[in-house]
C-alpha cells in the first residue's frame, strides 16, 4: 500500500511541472489575458481568466467556415446565372459569389459568348434578388476602407476597386482589371491621391452590382462581342432559361483557406449569409444565418458557446466563451488544414480590433501532442499573444 500511494505521489509530482511552469509564463506574459488550453483527451492544461465570454474578433470566422463546411460542403461552388431573352438582353442574376475577381470575369465572359454567341447584347439587366435590397451587416461602417466593403448578391473584387488617383486622373493598379466609368468616378469622389483601394460607397448599394457589371461588359469585349446598350437592375423573366450557369472556379474549402489566410470581412459575410440557406437557397437574411449556426451548435451540444450576429468578426456582439470555443474547434479539427501555420506546425486563426488580441487553434506541444487553444487579451500588441503561443508549444 505504501508502495502504491508513493507511485501516486511521484506520478502527480511528475505530471505537474509543465503545468505549472506555463501557467507562471502565461501569468507573466499577460496577468490581464485570457488563456485556455485543452489536451487531446479533453484534460484542461492551462486555464486562466477563462470563466467570462470574450469578444473573439477574427477568430469568429472559425465558426463561419465550420459553419459553411457542415451545410455547404468543402466541394460547394457557388453560382452565376445567365439569360438571354428574344431581344438578346442579357440578363445576370448574382448568386453571392464572393470569389468574383478579374480573372473569374475573364473566364466567364469567354465561357459566356461562346455558349450565348458573338452577336451584341442589346443590353445588360443586373438581378441581385439573391440578396435584400439592403442588408445591413452589424459592425460594417459607410466608409472607404476594403473591410467595411458592402456585401452584395453581384459584386466584383470584393467590392472594392484598387486604381492609381493623381488629380481627376484615375488608372487601374492591376493589369487584369480595366478601369471603368463607375470606378473612375469613385475615386475621383472618395480616394486619395496615389495608389489605394477603397470599398464601394454604401450609400447607394446597387454599385456593387453595375461595377461587376462594367467589368463584365470589358471583358465581353475583350472575349469578341459587345453589350450595347444600358446597364441597369431588374429581375429575371420568370420562365426563361439560363443559356450558361457559371460555377465558380474555386471550391468552397479553396475560398475558406484564403478567407482564413487573410482575414476577409467580405467573404466571411458571403459564405456566412450563403450558409445561412443552405446550397440553392435563396433569398439570404443574416436572421436565418444566425439561426442557422444556432441550431447547428445545438446538435452539437455547443449551445451557448458561441453567439454571433454576423460572420466575419467585426462586430463587438459577438461573444464566445474560451470553453465553448476549446470544444468548437474539436469540431473544426478535420478543416485545421485551412488555417495559417507556426513554423512549429501549430494550426491558428488571429483576431484584432481596437483592445482586442485573440488567437486560437490547435497547438503542437513538446509533451502533450496537439492541443487547442484560445488566447484573448485585452489590448496590447498583436505579438503578445504569438510569444505565449510559443511558450504553449515549447513548455507543454
Amino acid at each position: 500500500m505504501l508502495r502504491l500511494i508513493g507511485l501516486i505521489v511521484l506520478f502527480a509530482w511528475s505530471a505537474s511541472p509543465a503545468a505549472a511552469t506555463i501557467a507562471e509564463t502565461i501569468r507573466a506574459l499577460a496577468p490581464g489575458g485570457l488563456v485556455h488550453v485543452v489536451g487531446e483527451d479533453g484534460e484542461t492544461l492551462v486555464s486562466q481568466n477563462a470563466d467570462q465570454p470574450f469578444v473573439p474578433a477574427s477568430v469568429a470566422k472559425i465558426a463561419t467556415a465550420w459553419m459553411a463546411m457542415e451545410v455547404l460542403g468543402p466541394e460547394y461552388r457557388f453560382e452565376t446565372r445567365f439569360f438571354v431573352d428574344a431581344n438578346r438582353v442579357l440578363y445576370v442574376r448574382g448568386g453571392g459569389d464572393p470569389f468574383l475577381v478579374s480573372e473569374e470575369l475573364a473566364v466567364i465572359a469567354q465561357r459566356l459568348v461562346a455558349a450565348a454567341g458573338t452577336a451584341p447584347f442589346s443590353a445588360m439587366v443586373l438581378d441581385t434578388s439573391h440578396f435584400p435590397s439592403a442588408i445591413t451587416i452589424p459592425g460594417i461602417v459607410g466608409d472607404s476602407e476594403a473591410y467595411n466593403a458592402l456585401n452584395a448578391a453581384l459584386a466584383a473584387n470584393f467590392n472594392t476597386i484598387h486604381a492609381v488617383r493623381s488629380g481627376d486622373s484615375v488608372r487601374s493598379a492591376e493589369p487584369q482589371t480595366p478601369i471603368t466609368p463607375l470606378a473612375i468616378s469613385q475615386f475621383r469622389q472618395r480616394a486619395p491621391n496615389g495608389q489605394s483601394r477603397i470599398s464601394l460607397a454604401q450609400q447607394d448599394p446597387s454599385l456593387a452590382a453595375l461595377y461587376a457589371g462594367e467589368l463584365l461588359v470589358a471583358f465581353i469585349r475583350q472575349a469578341g462581342s459587345d453589350v450595347r446598350g444600358p446597364l441597369s437592375l431588374g429581375a429575371t423573366p420568370a420562365g426563361l432559361q439560363p443559356v450558361y450557369v457559371h460555377r465558380q472556379s474555386r471550391p468552397l474549402s479553396q475560398i475558406v483557406r484564403v478567407m482564413l489566410d487573410f482575414s476577409n470581412n467580405y467573404i466571411a459575410n458571403q459564405i456566412f449569409l450563403q450558409a445561412g440557406v443552405g446550397v440553392g437557397g435563396s433569398p439570404v437574411s443574416l436572421e436565418r444565418s444566425q439561426a442557422t449556426l444556432a441550431a447547428l451548435l445545438e446538435t452539437r451540444g455547443l449551445r451557448g458557446a458561441v453567439s454571433m450576429v454576423e460572420g466575419s468578426g467585426i462586430s463587438r456582439q459577438n461573444r464566445m466563451t474560451a470553453q465553448g470555443l476549446a470544444a468548437l474547434l474539436v469540431q473544426f479539427a478535420p478543416y485545421a488544414e485551412l488555417m495559417d501555420a507556426s513554423p512549429r506546425g501549430s494550426r491558428y486563426k488571429t483576431g484584432t480590433l481596437d483592445s482586442v488580441s485573440t488567437l486560437a487553434g490547435y497547438a503542437r506541444t513538446r509533451q502533450n501532442g496537439l492541443v487547442r487553444f484560445v488566447i484573448a487579451l485585452p489590448g496590447g500588441s498583436g505579438r503578445l499573444r504569438f510569444a505565449i503561443l510559443e511558450a504553449i508549444e515549447e513548455e507543454l
